[in-house]
């Protein structure tokens, strides 16, 4: 009998340097599971759906997010008006190293076996943020449209962060 092989999982990270905020500061925007709406583009709902956030097994539902494939692939269907989700469960913290991990339970984008981690680096004049990602092969998608995905995004992220605690500075230095 011979055995099926599933093809390998496709592995990527994305790395962003944030100038000027230190990684303590950067590391709570992140490590607020249920906040990620607050940094990531397009996305318009993440909400608790069961747990309390930063514990581990927490999880939350996020809607709403665009991805490279939906008009590439799905224009003029009804799948191109389909609202994109998914839940992610938390898997692991730690707030020493200032790293978490969590999966993709559900949703309707394809991610089957979906694990990131996102790590907070300090560095000499700010921080870097790593997010690194495996998945099983997604239909309809390359790699390379991942990698843009998560890539992109993080890169939003890093700059809406960085506004949001320049922001907060300057409020505080008002005062």
């Amino acid at each position: 009998m011979a055995q099926h092989q599933l093809p390998p999982k496709w592995e990527g990270m994305a790395r962003v340097e944030l100038q000027g905020p230190k990684a303590e500061q950067v590391w709570p925007l992140l490590e607020d599971f249920f906040g990620l709406d607050k940094w990531f583009p397009t996305l318009a709902t993440c909400l608790p759906v069961e747990g309390k956030s930063g514990q581990p097994g927490c999880v939350r539902y996020c809607a709403g997010f665009k991805t490279p494939v939906d008009d590439k692939y799905y224009k003029g269907t009804d799948r191109h008006h389909q609202v994109n989700w998914t839940k992610q469960k938390l898997l692991s913290i730690d707030e020493d190293e200032m790293v978490f991990s969590y999966s993709i339970v559900e949703g309707n984008v394809g991610f089957n076996s979906y694990v990131s981690t996102v790590k907070v680096v300090p560095k000499d004049n700010g921080c870097e943020i790593e997010w690194r990602y495996e998945v099983e092969p997604v239909k309809g998608w390359k790699p390379e449209d991942l990698d843009c995905f998560i890539g992109s995004g993080l890169q939003v992220m890093a700059e809406r962060m960085v506004e949001a605690l320049d922001q907060l500075e300057t409020s505080i230095s008002i005062l």
